[in-house]
């Protein structure tokens, strides 16, 4: 059992190593934080989606946004699209692929932020929710798995994970940028 143990936490670390020697790992991070912090600081918010768990990321960023993170600070507009009745009304009236993208349609404004997060970076119903959030004149962040998938190609910006053996590896490091995310969001308001 120890030897499992150890090779997963090896395997998580070496995960975490390429994604920190990729050069645009820093600067992606950076414009991620930035375009989040200039829409909160023009009075927009922060819309967040994801299937299975790419969507507990999307609210365990909501919520530390509208709660808090490491020091009280006032609540910052943020919602994950995530209530079950919502999301199968949708998906029973219209389809799966459109759970996200109806939301977006109906609460997304022109300067509001959609983080968009898919470890494929090909969920149908996330990239209908990008491709909505730029038609309502949102900015699309994207956290994906290896660059040149099609939700980092729409996306205004796109952290991208390295390629792992296996999806928990990529939401591990998705996990970490949320985290840097909101603390760089709380330094920068």
């Amino acid at each position: 059992m120890k030897e499992l143990i150890l090779k997963d936490l090896e395997e998580a670390r070496g995960e975490l190593e390429r994604f920190l020697e990729d050069p645009a790992t820093l600067d992606s991070i950076a414009a991620a934080a930035a375009l989040c912090s200039t829409s909160l600081k023009a009075g927009c918010k922060i819309l967040s989606c994801g299937n299975g768990g790419s969507l507990c990321d999307a609210t365990h960023f909501a919520e530390e946004l509208t709660g808090r993170y490491r020091a009280s600070r006032r609540p910052l507009p943020a919602i994950a699209i995530n209530d079950p009745a919502y999301l199968t009304c949708t998906a029973n009236d219209f389809s799966y692929d459109e759970v996200f993208s109806r939301y977006v349609e109906g609460v997304g404004n022109k300067g509001d932020v959609l983080l968009a997060i898919s470890t494929s970076g090909r969920s149908a119903n996330v990239l209908k929710a990008a491709e909505a959030a730029k038609a309502r004149g949102m900015k699309v962040l994207a956290l994906t798995g290896p660059a040149g998938n099609p939700l980092a190609e729409m996306a205004d910006v796109a952290v991208c994970a390295p390629a792992a053996p296996h999806s928990d590896r990529v939401q591990e490091i998705h996990s970490k940028v949320i985290h840097i995310l909101i603390h760089a969001i709380e330094a920068q308001l």
